[in-house]
């Protein structure tokens, strides 16, 4: 089947925007909400993209969305509390409602890597429900993606190591020995993409990891050399990973870190399958230099692409 009209609930987020270009690049209807329709005026420049402003946690809202849909995508999700239940749990048992109640079968789901609802993180267990209760929907045609952490120009990740590099000598790190294997953002949304018309993935989920496995030093470090700054990286030891965790929870704004954050960092985010679909991995150190180093004309000119949402 073709799915040609798709509602991408969090489609002005960080792999929405990419999944969404792909979706319209193809000719499918896209329509976005927001509860800001400034945050995804990027997305306005995509002629099959339509930005709704309204809010996905009313349950007539959403139905009203999902009507007449050929397939629902969701990619909400939250890195720090208190609303991980309402992002994670219930607002798929809602999508799943709707879907069953307007007669849309295709559901794409957006999970976590090292989610289970025995996870030692509020945050792995709420992405182990929300996952638990897609996969369980048989009448449904659903399909979980899982991925480690994701990199690209603009991610929360990477970009945030650049900064502190730039800001501080010394880099204190919590849980220094924590594994991730960051994985592309235009590879998950193109295994998405690929899953999206594919019966072979119904009732299935697929764990997304890039092609090489880093500690959180390793990470850090390399973003340090790759920004061209010497900087000294320090592993805290339990204790004052605890300690620094709960300072960062504390302070005003959002926080960098909470005690939340680093209980999820003791789950490795790694796995030892391929990407599905024929997609291969691309390589963080062989991309990630274009925008945290750029160095020339060339370079310069995509990431300024991006930060103007073009």
């Amino acid at each position: 089947m073709r799915y040609e009209n798709i509602l991408v609930l969090g489609g002005g987020g960080f792999v929405g925007r990419h999944l969404v270009a792909a979706l319209a690049a193809q000719g499918a209807r896209v329509t976005v909400p927001s509860r800001r329709r400034e945050r995804a005026k990027h997305l306005l420049l995509l002629p099959t993209v339509d930005v709704v402003e309204c809010d996905v946690n009313r349950r007539d809202a959403l139905s009203a969305l999902v009507a007449g849909r050929d397939a629902v995508v969701n990619l909400v999700g939250v890195l720090h509390g208190p609303n991980f239940a309402r992002a994670h749990v219930e607002l798929p048992q809602a999508v799943l409602a709707a879907c069953r109640a307007h007669g849309v079968r295709r559901v794409l789901h957006m999970s976590a890597l090292g989610a289970s609802i025995g996870a030692p993180s509020e945050y792995l267990r709420s992405k182990g429900a929300g996952e638990q209760a897609v996969l369980a929907a048989n009448d449904l045609d659903a399909t979980v993606f899982r991925p480690s952490v994701i990199f690209g120009p603009a991610d929360a990740f990477l970009n945030l190591f650049a900064m502190l590099a730039r800001l501080m000598p010394v880099l204190l790190l919590a849980c220094p020995q924590a594994r991730f294997q960051p994985v592309y953002v235009r590879d998950v949304a193109r295994v998405m993409l690929a899953a999206l018309g594919e019966s072979k993935s119904f009732g299935r989920a697929y764990d997304l990891c890039g092609p090489k496995v880093y500690t959180l030093r390793e990470l850090v470090e390399t973003v340090c050399r790759l920004t061209g700054r010497r900087r000294l990286v320090l592993g805290l030891p339990g204790p004052l990973s605890t300690l620094q965790a709960l300072l960062l929870e504390l302070a005003p704004g959002e926080p960098l870190m909470t005690r939340d954050n680093l209980r999820s960092m003791q789950v490795p985010s790694v796995c030892n399958c391929s990407l599905p679909f024929g997609v291969v991995p691309q390589a963080l150190e062989a991309l990630a230099p274009a925008w945290l180093s750029p160095s020339g004309a060339r370079q310069r000119y995509p990431v300024f692409r991006w930060r103007a949402r073009r």
